[in-house]
C-alpha cells in the first residue's frame, strides 16, 4: 500500500501547500478565466474587463489577488500595465484543465 505514496509527484509538504494555494485562487470562475486567457497573450486591465464584460473594479481586485499570490506579474508600458502568467504551477494546472483549447482573451 505504501508503494502508491512513494510515487507522489511532489517531494515536500511545501510543494503541496503551494499547489493547494494556487488551486484555491484558481477556484473562482473569474480568476480562472483571467489566468486561462492570459496564457494566450498578455493584456492590460481594460482589455480584460472588456472581454469578460465585467466592471473594471472587479477585474482589478482579482488581478491584485493573482499578483499577490505570484500567479501573474505586470509589466508597465507607459501608463498601461500588461499582465502575464508567470507561475509554472498555474500554467500546468490550466493546461491540465483545458488542454490545447485554452480560451483566449
Amino acid at each position: 500500500m505504501t508503494a502508491v505514496f512513494d510515487k507522489l509527484p511532489f517531494e515536500s509538504d511545501q510543494d503541496y501547500d503551494r499547489e493547494s494555494e494556487i488551486l484555491k485562487v484558481l477556484g473562482h470562475p473569474i480568476r480562472l478565466k483571467i489566468v486561462a486567457g492570459l496564457l494566450s497573450q498578455s493584456c492590460n486591465v481594460k482589455k480584460i474587463w472588456e472581454c469578460l464584460s465585467l466592471p473594471q473594479a472587479t477585474v482589478s481586485q482579482h488581478l491584485a489577488l493573482l499578483k499577490n499570490k505570484s500567479i501573474i506579474t505586470g509589466r508597465r508600458e507607459g501608463v498601461e500595465v500588461y499582465y502575464q502568467v508567470t507561475s509554472p504551477e498555474a500554467i500546468r494546472i490550466i493546461g491540465a484543465i483545458f488542454g490545447d483549447s485554452t480560451p483566449c482573451l
